[in-house]
């Protein structure tokens, strides 16, 4: 095939096609390029036009600057099943750094994670868990308590030597008894 070839694709299997890029299989560009024989730029254009009439590419971060959980577990969906280059050029876009989408991924992975029954601190009631955390925020009441009166302990013993050189500089020295 030419360059000046132009595959022609009808409407259904352009559908078909810009199903297969969306989430949830997101199939790579590349890879749908060379079995279809279409150009990537072409395709790319394809699926963004689909997200944007789908409103996927509307995700807007909050006026603090952070993700809504939706959001990110939406994005990393979306990115699920795209390569390194695609994951790049899709975080340049959304204003994302990759290293936040892999912590969205991996809390995502994690999120049901947990098994019921699974380590004795996972038998704990509430209640139980709730006194511990009194009784440990009884302790450390105490240790701060006891800091504070060893503070003011030392500070009282070295206001005192610093009386007793001055009293042996203005009286000179005496022998204690």
């Amino acid at each position: 095939m030419t360059t000046a070839n132009i595959v022609k694709v009808t409407a259904e299997e352009k559908a078909q096609i810009i199903k297969r890029m969306l989430p949830p299989g997101n199939e790579s560009v590349p890879l749908i390029s060379k079995e279809t024989g279409i150009k990537e730029n072409r395709l790319y254009n394809w699926r963004k036009k689909a997200k944007d009439k789908l409103g996927m590419e509307s995700s807007v971060r909050a006026s603090d600057g952070k993700w809504s959980s939706q959001d990110k577990f939406m994005i990393v969906v979306e990115t699920f099943g795209m390569n390194e280059t695609e994951l790049g050029e899709y975080c340049r876009t959304k204003g994302i750094f990759l290293s936040e989408l892999k912590e969205w991924k991996t809390a995502c992975l994690q999120a049901n994670s947990v098994q019921p029954n699974s380590t004795p601190e996972s038998n704990q009631s509430k209640k139980e868990i709730a006194n511990e955390l009194k009784e440990e925020r009884r302790k450390q009441k105490e240790l701060e308590q006891e800091l504070r009166r060893k503070e003011k302990a030392l500070a009282e013993m070295a206001a005192l030597m610093v009386l007793r050189k001055k009293a042996q500089a203005i009286w000179g020295e005496h022998e204690e008894e």
